[in-house]
Protein backbone atom coordinates (compact mmCIF):
# COMPACT_ATOMS: atom_id res chain seq x y z
CA UNK A 1 0.00 0.00 0.00
CA UNK A 2 1.22 3.69 -0.98
CA UNK A 3 0.59 5.25 2.79
CA UNK A 4 1.96 8.75 1.06
CA UNK A 5 -0.44 9.94 -1.63
CA UNK A 6 -0.15 13.09 -3.58
CA UNK A 7 -3.28 14.28 -3.52
CA UNK A 8 -4.75 17.48 -5.74
CA UNK A 9 -8.02 16.79 -6.01
CA UNK A 10 -10.76 16.28 -3.98
CA UNK A 11 -10.63 15.20 -0.35
CA UNK A 12 -14.15 14.62 1.20
CA UNK A 13 -14.60 14.28 5.09
CA UNK A 14 -17.57 12.89 6.56
CA UNK A 15 -18.00 14.85 10.17
CA UNK A 16 -17.84 18.16 11.13
CA UNK A 17 -16.67 17.48 14.54
CA UNK A 18 -13.02 18.64 16.58
CA UNK A 19 -11.36 15.73 14.56
CA UNK A 20 -12.57 16.94 11.12
CA UNK A 21 -11.88 20.86 12.25
CA UNK A 22 -8.25 20.28 13.26
CA UNK A 23 -7.22 18.03 10.39
CA UNK A 24 -8.65 20.80 7.69
CA UNK A 25 -6.47 23.55 9.99
CA UNK A 26 -3.91 21.28 9.79
CA UNK A 27 -3.94 20.32 6.00
CA UNK A 28 -4.71 24.46 5.16
CA UNK A 29 -0.68 24.97 6.48
CA UNK A 30 0.99 22.00 5.03
CA UNK A 31 2.03 21.93 1.15
CA UNK A 32 0.91 19.65 -1.06
CA UNK A 33 -2.69 19.36 0.68
CA UNK A 34 -5.90 18.69 -1.83
CA UNK A 35 -7.04 21.51 -3.85
CA UNK A 36 -10.41 20.71 -2.88
CA UNK A 37 -11.67 19.86 0.47
CA UNK A 38 -15.50 19.07 1.31
CA UNK A 39 -16.69 18.59 5.13
CA UNK A 40 -19.88 16.49 5.19
CA UNK A 41 -21.62 17.30 8.78
CA UNK A 42 -24.51 15.65 10.02
CA UNK A 43 -25.00 18.74 12.95
CA UNK A 44 -26.65 21.81 11.75
CA UNK A 45 -24.14 23.35 14.20
CA UNK A 46 -20.60 24.92 13.08
CA UNK A 47 -18.31 22.83 14.07
CA UNK A 48 -17.55 23.53 17.95
CA UNK A 49 -15.19 22.14 21.32
CA UNK A 50 -17.14 19.64 22.61
CA UNK A 51 -14.67 19.35 26.00
CA UNK A 52 -16.46 22.98 27.17
CA UNK A 53 -20.36 21.15 26.50
CA UNK A 54 -20.18 20.72 30.64
CA UNK A 55 -18.91 24.58 31.38
CA UNK A 56 -21.57 25.90 28.77
CA UNK A 57 -24.42 24.15 30.51
CA UNK A 58 -23.12 25.50 33.78
CA UNK A 59 -23.45 28.65 32.64
CA UNK A 60 -19.79 29.58 32.54
CA UNK A 61 -19.68 30.91 28.70
CA UNK A 62 -21.97 31.48 25.78
CA UNK A 63 -22.47 29.98 22.72
CA UNK A 64 -20.38 31.48 20.92
CA UNK A 65 -17.26 30.56 23.28
CA UNK A 66 -18.08 26.84 22.09
CA UNK A 67 -17.45 27.64 18.35
CA UNK A 68 -14.20 27.09 17.01
CA UNK A 69 -11.83 29.60 14.91
CA UNK A 70 -10.90 29.34 11.72
CA UNK A 71 -7.56 30.36 10.26
CA UNK A 72 -8.52 30.79 6.84
CA UNK A 73 -9.05 34.51 7.57
CA UNK A 74 -6.61 36.82 8.23
CA UNK A 75 -3.72 35.21 7.62
CA UNK A 76 -0.65 36.15 5.73
CA UNK A 77 -0.08 34.78 2.43
CA UNK A 78 1.20 31.04 2.58
CA UNK A 79 4.02 30.24 -0.15
CA UNK A 80 2.01 27.63 -0.77
CA UNK A 81 -2.22 27.27 -2.40
CA UNK A 82 -4.21 26.71 -0.11
CA UNK A 83 -6.89 24.55 -0.66
CA UNK A 84 -10.42 25.52 -1.44
CA UNK A 85 -12.81 24.53 1.43
CA UNK A 86 -16.59 23.48 1.55
CA UNK A 87 -18.59 22.67 4.80
CA UNK A 88 -21.55 21.20 4.13
CA UNK A 89 -23.91 21.54 7.36
CA UNK A 90 -26.95 19.36 8.14
CA UNK A 91 -26.19 16.40 5.33
CA UNK A 92 -25.93 12.98 6.61
CA UNK A 93 -23.41 10.46 4.92
CA UNK A 94 -25.71 7.24 4.19
CA UNK A 95 -23.49 4.94 1.92
CA UNK A 96 -20.28 4.47 0.43
CA UNK A 97 -19.67 3.65 -3.06
CA UNK A 98 -16.03 2.42 -2.60
CA UNK A 99 -15.90 0.84 -6.44
CA UNK A 100 -16.85 4.03 -7.76
CA UNK A 101 -15.34 6.65 -5.26
CA UNK A 102 -18.97 7.69 -4.77
CA UNK A 103 -20.79 9.39 -1.35
CA UNK A 104 -24.13 8.84 -0.72
CA UNK A 105 -26.29 11.02 1.30
CA UNK A 106 -29.48 11.30 2.84
CA UNK A 107 -31.25 14.46 0.55
CA UNK A 108 -29.91 12.29 -2.99
CA UNK A 109 -26.63 13.67 -3.33
CA UNK A 110 -23.84 12.15 -4.62
CA UNK A 111 -20.54 13.54 -3.87
CA UNK A 112 -17.18 12.13 -5.64
CA UNK A 113 -13.94 11.74 -3.76
CA UNK A 114 -10.42 10.63 -4.44
CA UNK A 115 -9.96 10.15 -0.83
CA UNK A 116 -12.54 9.91 1.91
CA UNK A 117 -11.83 10.53 5.75
CA UNK A 118 -14.34 9.60 8.79
CA UNK A 119 -14.51 11.10 10.94
CA UNK A 120 -17.91 10.73 12.60
CA UNK A 121 -17.09 10.74 16.20
CA UNK A 122 -19.22 8.45 18.83
CA UNK A 123 -22.42 8.51 21.09
CA UNK A 124 -23.56 7.88 24.17
CA UNK A 125 -23.77 4.31 25.31
CA UNK A 126 -27.12 3.26 25.94
CA UNK A 127 -27.16 0.24 28.16
CA UNK A 128 -29.18 -2.36 28.74
CA UNK A 129 -32.03 -0.73 30.54
CA UNK A 130 -36.32 -0.42 30.64
CA UNK A 131 -37.59 3.01 29.78
CA UNK A 132 -34.41 4.31 27.72
CA UNK A 133 -37.17 5.66 25.27
CA UNK A 134 -39.16 7.61 27.31
CA UNK A 135 -39.04 11.71 27.77
CA UNK A 136 -36.14 13.49 29.77
CA UNK A 137 -34.24 10.29 29.01
CA UNK A 138 -30.88 10.46 26.81
CA UNK A 139 -26.81 11.22 26.45
CA UNK A 140 -24.58 14.10 27.33
CA UNK A 141 -22.68 13.78 23.87
CA UNK A 142 -23.06 16.87 21.59
CA UNK A 143 -24.74 20.37 21.61
CA UNK A 144 -27.99 18.99 20.71
CA UNK A 145 -27.62 16.88 23.86
CA UNK A 146 -26.60 19.84 26.15
CA UNK A 147 -29.35 21.82 24.76
CA UNK A 148 -31.67 19.30 25.72
CA UNK A 149 -30.94 19.23 29.22
CA UNK A 150 -30.47 23.28 29.32
CA UNK A 151 -33.98 23.11 28.10
CA UNK A 152 -35.85 20.78 30.62
CA UNK A 153 -33.63 22.47 33.81
CA UNK A 154 -35.87 25.48 33.18
CA UNK A 155 -38.68 23.75 35.19
CA UNK A 156 -36.31 22.62 37.57
CA UNK A 157 -37.02 19.46 39.68
CA UNK A 158 -34.51 16.34 40.23
CA UNK A 159 -31.91 15.19 37.81
CA UNK A 160 -30.06 11.39 37.66
CA UNK A 161 -26.53 10.74 36.44
CA UNK A 162 -25.65 7.40 35.48
CA UNK A 163 -22.37 7.52 35.59
CA UNK A 164 -19.72 8.89 37.69
CA UNK A 165 -16.80 9.26 35.42
CA UNK A 166 -15.45 12.24 34.17
CA UNK A 167 -18.25 12.88 32.02
CA UNK A 168 -21.09 12.41 34.25
CA UNK A 169 -19.70 14.25 37.24
CA UNK A 170 -19.25 17.33 34.15
CA UNK A 171 -22.39 17.10 33.55
CA UNK A 172 -23.96 16.35 37.02
CA UNK A 173 -22.45 19.94 38.14
CA UNK A 174 -23.71 21.96 35.13
CA UNK A 175 -27.21 20.56 36.48
CA UNK A 176 -26.76 21.71 39.97
CA UNK A 177 -26.31 24.95 38.29
CA UNK A 178 -28.92 25.39 36.82
CA UNK A 179 -31.03 24.84 39.68
CA UNK A 180 -31.57 20.45 39.63
CA UNK A 181 -31.58 18.40 42.67
CA UNK A 182 -28.96 16.09 41.19
CA UNK A 183 -28.04 12.47 42.29
CA UNK A 184 -24.93 10.78 40.38
CA UNK A 185 -25.24 6.80 40.15
CA UNK A 186 -21.79 5.19 39.69
CA UNK A 187 -22.15 1.17 39.31
CA UNK A 188 -17.67 1.49 40.62
CA UNK A 189 -17.17 1.22 44.08
CA UNK A 190 -15.79 5.11 44.05
CA UNK A 191 -16.27 7.94 41.62
CA UNK A 192 -14.02 8.18 38.84
CA UNK A 193 -12.63 4.79 39.34
CA UNK A 194 -10.36 4.51 36.01
CA UNK A 195 -8.55 7.64 36.81
CA UNK A 196 -8.15 8.17 40.72
CA UNK A 197 -7.50 5.83 43.52
CA UNK A 198 -9.99 5.41 46.47
CA UNK A 199 -8.51 8.38 48.82
CA UNK A 200 -8.49 10.77 46.06
CA UNK A 201 -12.00 9.76 44.98
CA UNK A 202 -13.30 10.31 48.49
CA UNK A 203 -11.95 13.80 48.72
CA UNK A 204 -13.91 14.55 45.47
CA UNK A 205 -16.93 12.80 46.84
CA UNK A 206 -17.29 15.16 50.04
CA UNK A 207 -16.17 18.32 47.80
CA UNK A 208 -19.79 17.70 45.62
CA UNK A 209 -21.82 16.63 48.32
CA UNK A 210 -21.11 19.64 49.76
CA UNK A 211 -22.00 21.01 47.24
CA UNK A 212 -25.52 19.76 47.29
CA UNK A 213 -25.00 16.52 44.77
CA UNK A 214 -26.37 13.27 45.88
CA UNK A 215 -23.71 10.30 45.33
CA UNK A 216 -24.57 6.80 45.32
CA UNK A 217 -21.41 3.98 44.46
CA UNK A 218 -22.14 0.47 44.06
CA UNK A 219 -24.94 1.31 42.31
CA UNK A 220 -26.96 -1.15 39.76
CA UNK A 221 -30.07 0.85 37.93
CA UNK A 222 -32.67 -1.86 36.66
CA UNK A 223 -35.01 -0.10 35.62
CA UNK A 224 -36.17 3.69 34.72
CA UNK A 225 -39.68 4.49 35.72
CA UNK A 226 -42.27 6.57 33.18
CA UNK A 227 -45.80 8.53 33.92
CA UNK A 228 -48.44 8.01 32.12
CA UNK A 229 -47.68 10.32 29.42
CA UNK A 230 -44.60 8.75 28.49
CA UNK A 231 -42.12 11.01 30.95
CA UNK A 232 -39.74 9.73 32.95
CA UNK A 233 -40.32 10.23 36.99
CA UNK A 234 -37.82 8.06 38.42
CA UNK A 235 -35.40 5.24 38.63
CA UNK A 236 -35.26 1.69 40.63
CA UNK A 237 -31.87 0.48 42.36
CA UNK A 238 -30.76 -3.48 42.51
CA UNK A 239 -31.05 -4.16 46.14
CA UNK A 240 -33.61 -0.52 47.06
CA UNK A 241 -37.23 -0.90 47.66
CA UNK A 242 -37.58 2.95 47.30
CA UNK A 243 -37.42 4.67 43.72
CA UNK A 244 -35.16 7.92 43.37
CA UNK A 245 -37.40 10.17 41.90
CA UNK A 246 -35.82 11.81 38.37
CA UNK A 247 -37.38 14.19 35.88
CA UNK A 248 -34.55 14.05 33.79
CA UNK A 249 -32.05 11.12 33.57
CA UNK A 250 -28.77 11.77 32.09
CA UNK A 251 -26.86 8.54 30.63
CA UNK A 252 -22.83 9.38 30.29
CA UNK A 253 -21.65 5.45 31.22
CA UNK A 254 -19.21 5.40 27.92
CA UNK A 255 -19.63 5.88 24.52
CA UNK A 256 -20.18 3.83 21.71
CA UNK A 257 -18.35 4.56 18.14
CA UNK A 258 -19.92 5.76 15.10
CA UNK A 259 -18.69 3.15 13.12
CA UNK A 260 -22.19 2.27 10.88
CA UNK A 261 -21.37 4.08 7.77
CA UNK A 262 -17.56 2.35 7.24
CA UNK A 263 -19.11 -1.14 8.43
CA UNK A 264 -21.99 -0.85 5.73
CA UNK A 265 -19.15 0.04 3.61
CA UNK A 266 -17.53 -3.35 4.51
CA UNK A 267 -14.43 -1.66 6.07
CA UNK A 268 -12.26 -4.09 8.36
CA UNK A 269 -14.39 -3.57 11.84
CA UNK A 270 -14.08 -4.48 15.32
CA UNK A 271 -14.95 -2.20 17.89
CA UNK A 272 -14.34 0.96 15.80
CA UNK A 273 -13.21 1.44 12.28
CA UNK A 274 -9.60 -1.11 12.45
CA UNK A 275 -7.03 1.73 10.78
CA UNK A 276 -3.17 1.16 10.70
CA UNK A 277 -0.13 3.42 11.98
CA UNK A 278 -0.59 5.87 9.29
CA UNK A 279 -4.76 6.16 10.04
CA UNK A 280 -5.50 4.02 6.44
CA UNK A 281 -8.25 1.84 6.77
CA UNK A 282 -8.50 -1.68 4.75
CA UNK A 283 -9.38 0.68 2.09
CA UNK A 284 -6.16 2.64 1.04
CA UNK A 285 -8.83 4.95 -0.32
CA UNK A 286 -10.56 5.64 2.83
CA UNK A 287 -9.24 6.62 5.87
CA UNK A 288 -10.76 6.74 9.56
CA UNK A 289 -9.89 9.26 12.65
CA UNK A 290 -10.96 10.00 16.19
CA UNK A 291 -13.40 8.19 18.32
CA UNK A 292 -14.56 5.80 15.61
CA UNK A 293 -11.17 4.54 14.76
CA UNK A 294 -9.91 1.60 16.27
CA UNK A 295 -5.61 0.76 16.51
CA UNK A 296 -4.47 -2.15 17.39
CA UNK A 297 -6.43 -2.54 20.78
CA UNK A 298 -7.19 1.18 21.72
CA UNK A 299 -10.52 3.07 20.60
CA UNK A 300 -10.34 6.73 21.64
CA UNK A 301 -12.49 9.24 23.83
CA UNK A 302 -9.59 11.78 24.82
CA UNK A 303 -8.30 14.83 22.65
CA UNK A 304 -4.18 14.12 22.78
CA UNK A 305 -4.68 11.26 20.96
CA UNK A 306 -7.05 12.37 18.69
CA UNK A 307 -4.93 15.18 18.09
CA UNK A 308 -1.17 13.42 17.38
CA UNK A 309 -3.74 11.32 14.73
CA UNK A 310 -4.32 14.26 12.74
CA UNK A 311 -0.66 15.30 12.20
CA UNK A 312 0.28 11.79 11.19
CA UNK A 313 -2.96 11.97 8.87
CA UNK A 314 -2.47 15.40 7.36
CA UNK A 315 1.07 14.62 6.65
CA UNK A 316 0.20 11.75 4.62
CA UNK A 317 -2.67 13.08 2.85
CA UNK A 318 -0.48 15.95 1.27
CA UNK A 319 2.21 13.00 0.66
CA UNK A 320 4.71 14.00 3.18
CA UNK A 321 6.50 10.75 5.47
CA UNK A 322 6.25 11.28 8.93
CA UNK A 323 6.98 9.59 12.22
CA UNK A 324 3.84 6.96 11.99
CA UNK A 325 0.95 7.14 14.99
CA UNK A 326 1.68 5.38 18.07
CA UNK A 327 -0.27 4.98 21.50
CA UNK A 328 0.97 6.85 24.56
CA UNK A 329 -0.24 7.83 28.13
CA UNK A 330 -2.60 10.58 28.30
CA UNK A 331 -3.45 12.98 31.86
CA UNK A 332 -6.74 13.28 32.68
CA UNK A 333 -7.76 17.12 34.20
CA UNK A 334 -11.08 17.25 35.88
CA UNK A 335 -13.24 20.09 34.05
CA UNK A 336 -15.25 21.39 37.38
CA UNK A 337 -14.73 24.90 38.48
CA UNK A 338 -13.22 25.48 41.86
CA UNK A 339 -11.62 21.52 41.57
CA UNK A 340 -7.92 21.15 40.39
CA UNK A 341 -7.08 17.26 39.77
CA UNK A 342 -4.62 15.92 37.78
CA UNK A 343 -4.08 11.82 37.04
CA UNK A 344 -2.15 9.65 34.60
CA UNK A 345 -1.02 6.23 34.55
CA UNK A 346 -1.96 3.13 36.87
CA UNK A 347 -4.99 3.74 38.94
CA UNK A 348 -4.15 1.42 41.87
CA UNK A 349 -0.50 0.81 43.00
CA UNK A 350 0.95 -3.27 42.05
CA UNK A 351 2.95 -4.85 44.26
CA UNK A 352 6.17 -3.88 42.36
CA UNK A 353 5.12 -0.04 42.86
CA UNK A 354 7.36 2.26 45.43
CA UNK A 355 4.56 4.16 46.55
CA UNK A 356 4.88 8.12 47.89
CA UNK A 357 1.99 10.16 49.46
CA UNK A 358 1.17 13.56 50.55
CA UNK A 359 -2.09 13.88 52.47
CA UNK A 360 -2.84 17.34 54.00
CA UNK A 361 -6.81 16.97 54.24
CA UNK A 362 -7.45 20.22 56.04
CA UNK A 363 -6.05 21.65 53.00
CA UNK A 364 -7.49 19.70 50.64
CA UNK A 365 -4.37 18.40 49.01
CA UNK A 366 -3.41 14.45 48.18
CA UNK A 367 -0.96 13.83 46.21
CA UNK A 368 0.31 10.13 45.08
CA UNK A 369 2.92 8.80 42.88
CA UNK A 370 3.93 5.31 41.23
CA UNK A 371 7.28 4.48 40.81
CA UNK A 372 9.10 1.19 38.74
CA UNK A 373 12.87 0.77 38.71
CA UNK A 374 13.69 4.33 39.68
CA UNK A 375 10.74 5.61 37.58
CA UNK A 376 7.49 7.85 37.62
CA UNK A 377 4.85 5.48 36.03
CA UNK A 378 1.88 6.99 37.87
CA UNK A 379 0.69 10.02 39.58
CA UNK A 380 -3.01 11.25 41.19
CA UNK A 381 -2.53 15.10 42.26
CA UNK A 382 -5.91 16.82 43.90
CA UNK A 383 -5.92 20.38 45.40
CA UNK A 384 -2.44 21.75 43.82
CA UNK A 385 -2.27 20.17 40.50
CA UNK A 386 0.53 22.93 39.57
CA UNK A 387 3.10 19.65 39.11
CA UNK A 388 1.46 17.78 37.11
CA UNK A 389 2.19 18.33 33.69
CA UNK A 390 5.87 18.21 34.33
CA UNK A 391 4.89 14.85 36.77
CA UNK A 392 3.68 13.40 33.34
CA UNK A 393 6.73 14.30 31.34
CA UNK A 394 9.19 12.83 33.81
CA UNK A 395 6.87 9.83 32.82
CA UNK A 396 6.86 9.89 29.30
CA UNK A 397 11.09 10.79 29.67
CA UNK A 398 11.57 7.77 31.29
CA UNK A 399 13.31 10.04 33.80
CA UNK A 400 15.21 8.12 36.00
CA UNK A 401 14.37 9.39 39.48
CA UNK A 402 16.81 7.66 42.00
CA UNK A 403 17.58 9.63 45.25
CA UNK A 404 15.25 12.40 44.74
CA UNK A 405 12.20 10.18 45.58
CA UNK A 406 10.80 12.27 48.16
CA UNK A 407 11.83 15.99 46.67
CA UNK A 408 9.31 14.41 44.24
CA UNK A 409 6.00 15.77 46.54
CA UNK A 410 7.72 18.88 46.81
CA UNK A 411 7.70 20.29 43.92
CA UNK A 412 9.38 21.08 40.29
CA UNK A 413 12.77 23.43 41.82
CA UNK A 414 13.68 21.20 44.22
CA UNK A 415 13.86 17.94 42.27
CA UNK A 416 15.37 19.58 39.29
CA UNK A 417 17.85 21.05 41.80
CA UNK A 418 18.99 17.12 43.19
CA UNK A 419 18.93 16.20 39.80
CA UNK A 420 21.37 18.93 38.03
CA UNK A 421 23.37 18.23 41.31
CA UNK A 422 23.58 14.73 40.66
CA UNK A 423 24.39 15.03 37.08
CA UNK A 424 27.07 17.54 38.21
CA UNK A 425 29.01 15.13 40.62
CA UNK A 426 28.53 12.39 37.97
CA UNK A 427 30.32 14.42 35.35
CA UNK A 428 33.39 15.72 37.77
CA UNK A 429 33.78 11.79 38.21
CA UNK A 430 33.82 11.10 34.90
CA UNK A 431 36.43 14.04 34.08
CA UNK A 432 38.73 12.84 36.64
CA UNK A 433 38.88 9.19 34.97
CA UNK A 434 36.33 7.66 38.19
CA UNK A 435 33.76 5.21 37.38
CA UNK A 436 30.67 6.17 39.88
CA UNK A 437 27.68 4.51 38.18
CA UNK A 438 24.74 5.94 36.68
CA UNK A 439 24.48 9.49 38.09
CA UNK A 440 20.52 8.21 38.76
CA UNK A 441 21.63 5.35 40.66
CA UNK A 442 21.44 4.87 44.63
CA UNK A 443 24.38 3.38 47.09
CA UNK A 444 21.24 1.36 47.97
CA UNK A 445 18.09 0.67 47.37
CA UNK A 446 15.16 2.54 49.28
CA UNK A 447 12.03 1.77 50.70
CA UNK A 448 9.11 2.68 50.23
CA UNK A 449 7.91 6.00 51.42
CA UNK A 450 4.75 7.31 52.47
CA UNK A 451 4.55 11.05 53.54
CA UNK A 452 1.16 12.98 55.05
CA UNK A 453 0.61 16.19 55.97
CA UNK A 454 1.98 15.06 60.11
CA UNK A 455 5.57 13.79 58.36
CA UNK A 456 5.98 16.33 55.98
CA UNK A 457 8.71 18.09 57.52
CA UNK A 458 10.88 14.52 57.75
CA UNK A 459 10.37 14.43 53.64
CA UNK A 460 11.85 17.53 53.19
CA UNK A 461 14.48 16.59 55.63
CA UNK A 462 15.24 13.39 53.69
CA UNK A 463 15.28 15.28 50.21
Amino acid sequence: MNHFPVLHQHLVIVGNGMAAHRLVESLRKLPGAPSRITVIGEEHSAAYNRIMLSPWLAGEIDHAGLLLPSSAAGQPEEVHAAPHVETRQGLRATTIDRAGHQLHCANGEVIDYNHLVIATGSRSFMPELAGLKLKGVGGFRDLQDAENLASNTRKGGAAVVIGGGLLGLEAAEGLRKRGMQVTVLQRSDRLMNRQLDTTAARMLTRELESRGLYIITAADPTEIIGNDQGQVCGIRLAGRTDVIAADQVVIAAGITPNIELGLDAGLDCQHAILVDEYLATSDPDISALGECCQFQNSTYGLVDPIWRQVDVLAKRLCGQPGEPYRDQDSATKLKISGISLYAFGPTDAAPHHEVLSYHDPEQGEYRRLLLHAGRLEGAVLYGDTRMGPWLFQLAQDATHLDGVRQSLLLGQADTEALLTERLTQHQIRESHGEFAGPAHADSKNSDSKNSDSKNNAAAQEAA
